[in-house]
Order: structure tokens, then sequence, then C-alpha cells
């Protein structure tokens, strides 16, 4: 196959880009997927900016290219975070957001270099509590989602949507934890139905489907491969759940009384199911088979990178980076084997596969907003 391997820049959140840069050179990767979250987000977790994102320009772009063809490292960008609920200030600064990174991959390229835009959708839960509620929030991504992937369609950029059900991202209060649309296959097929635009699609990570009890084989065949272009690298180790069953979220009950039954309650929003976030090849088996995941992606002609995201309880949850940096190493290794060639000096990505980025948009364009685009 001869897939790159990429790293997501999430989990090197205290070092500069260059910095990250040097690190990528040392685990032996050939591409980075950029985070450029917003620096005034309401996200605390996996999160990093590393890209001025409110001063770029073409000169920027292009001095950025050359610094990425200068180490051989392909490159998209992402933040990641709710554009159809949540507080509605925050909303559209995450909707006006992704405009930004639209431009900026549009700067850089877009999909002559395959500078993607990667994001989530997020969910409303105001609609998702009433009567029908799903299908009001598909309503309410295609009234948002429509404009902004026609604006990335006319600048030649993709949008990738990550299916992270982002099961944390409200209070352990709430009995439900499905808190982004695009957490389920049924919906990222029911959403391009909605959106035909070719210039939207997905990036798959299995680990979410694993805790779910969904075999991530079975997800790629039947994905849309048009659609499917990057794939996130992060494993799950499930457990088994007695008390609450492995089918819905640990639920938030009186203390006193937990403890006088001697039940389990979730501690914290992020403690609801019953699974550890994990690399694969760092620190013990998953619960997935990656080799035949990797031979399922071949069989339906996968040809994209492998990003790892290292949100791993071993490696990044630490908070030292000799772990995170050796957790990037062990995944790059176990994959090599599954992607790379057989060459006297073991598995390696070839290194004449490497193919420069090309120059950038020498016109500049106006930063926009959802309400230049006519939505409020």
């Amino acid at each position: 196959m001869n897939n790159q391997i990429w790293i997501m820049t999430s989990a090197f959140d205290q070092l500069s880009l260059d910095d990250v840069i040097a690190k990528a050179k040392e685990v032996g990767v050939q591409g980075l997927d950029v985070c450029v979250f917003r620096k005034d987000g309401t996200r605390d977790d996996f999160v990093a900016t590393h890209l001025d994102y409110e001063h770029f320009t073409p000169d920027h772009a292009q001095a950025l290219l050359e610094k990425f063809n200068q180490h051989q490292l392909r490159l998209s960008l992402g933040a990641f975070d709710n554009l159809i609920g949540g507080d509605p200030a925050q909303r559209v600064k995450n909707q006006d957001h992704l405009l930004r990174l639209i431009r900026m991959a549009h700067l850089l390229g877009g999909d002559a270099n395959e500078v993607n835009v990667g994001t989530f959708v997020g969910y409303n839960h105001e609609l998702g509590n009433q009567e029908n509620g799903f299908q009001k929030n598909l309503e309410e991504y295609a009234r948002i989602f429509t404009p902004i992937i026609k604006y990335a369609e006319d600048l030649g950029v993709t949008v990738l949507y990550e299916n992270c059900p982002m099961e944390g991202w409200r209070s352990a209060g709430y009995s439900g934890t499905f808190n982004n649309l695009t957490g389920v296959l049924a919906a990222r097929k029911l959403m391009y139905e909605l959106i035909p635009s070719p210039a939207h699609g997905e990036i798959y990570d299995p680990s979410h489907d694993v805790w779910q009890h969904v075999d991530p084989s079975e997800v790629i065949r039947h994905t849309d491969m048009s659609r499917l272009r990057r794939i996130h690298v992060k494993g799950t180790r499930n457990g088994n759940n007695v008390y609450w069953g492995n089918l819905y979220a640990m639920q938030q009950v009186d203390a006193a009384l937990a403890q006088r039954a001697g039940v389990p309650t979730s501690q914290h929003e992020w403690d609801r199911h019953n699974y550890e976030a994990m690399l694969p090849g760092f620190g013990g088996s998953d619960s997935m088979d990656w080799r035949a995941f990797v031979n399922t992606l071949r069989q339906q002609g996968f040809q994209g990178p492998f990003e790892i995201e290292n949100e791993a309880a071993l490696s990044k949850g630490t908070g030292n980076l000799g772990a995170i940096l050796q957790g990037f190493k062990a995944a790059t290794l176990c994959l090599a084997p599954l992607l790379w060639e057989l060459t006297p000096s073991g598995y390696q990505y070839p290194a004449t596969a490497f193919q420069e980025l090309k120059s950038a948009a020498a016109k500049d364009i106006p930063v926009v907003t959802m309400k230049d685009l006519g939505v409020r």
C-alpha cells in the first residue's frame, strides 16, 4: 500500500510548530494534521493551535509550504468543535472559525495539495430532546453546512468530518452521550444525501466504533470510499462493566446511595463508557485487529494517510513528553509492516514517493463569516 503515516499535532500542544516538525522527523512520519483550534475556544481537552489563523496571508502560506517541502512532509488543517449546538454565541464563533480554516486551506493549495480541513458537526440537544430530534439535527446540519460546503467547493477545498461521538462533551448527569452527529455511519450517509457536494468527506477513527461494539472493517465495507480521505490511528481496550453493561453510558447517581449499594458510578464526563484509550503497539493489545482492518482498507482501495491521534492514557494521558513521543514511535512501528515495503533496512516508506506541495494561491481573499454567507 505504502500509505503515509501522519501525526495529529494536538498531542504536542505545548510545542511550537517547528518543534512538532522536529518530533515528526524523529518519529519517521510523512505528514502532519496541523491543529488550529480557536485560542478563545471552550474546549480544554486535546486541543492545540499551531498556526496564526488571525493573520494568515498568501506569503505565510507560501512560507509554510516551503517549510514542509524542505522537511518532506505533507499537511492538513483541523479544529473540532460543536457547530450546530451548544452555546449560541460559541456556535457562531466555531462556524466562522471553520470558514477561516477553509480560506487558509485554499491559500495552501486546497485539494491540489490535498490540504483538507477536519471538523466536527456537533449536536443540538435542544432539538435532539424533541420528538424526531435526530431528524431535526440533520435538518439543522443541512441549514448550517450547505453554505459552508458551497464556500469550500468554490475554493477547491474539501471538508472532512471526524466520527467521534464526543461522549464526554456534556455533564455526566445527562443520560445520553451522543454529542456529535457524525458519530455513526448512518448519519454520515444521510448527510451526503442532504448535501451531495463532493467537497466534503470523512476522517474515520475505528476506535470509536470498537467501544460501540461495531466491527470497523464492516463499517469500511459499507463506506463510500470516495468520501474517505483519512484514517485516525487510535486504539481502544474494552472492559466489561457488569453493573451498567456495555450498551448504555454509566449514569451519575447519589454518591452515598451508590456507596451503600456497592455500585460504581461515573466520576466525570469522560468516565461514562467502559474502555481505555490506547495506541496500537504501546502498552499492551487493544480490542481491535489492526491487520484485518488494514487489509479491508487495502481491499477497498484506500490510499490516504493514517494519522496517529495520541489520546492514549499511557502516552498523552501521562503529560510526559517522553512517553508521548514513545507512543507515536510505537504506533508507527506497529503500522510499518502493514503499510510499507520491506527493504534492507526493514519496513520503510520509500523516500522517492514524496510529492512536493505546489505553490500557494498568489491572490489573497478576504475572511468571511456566516453572516456574509447569509446565515443567521
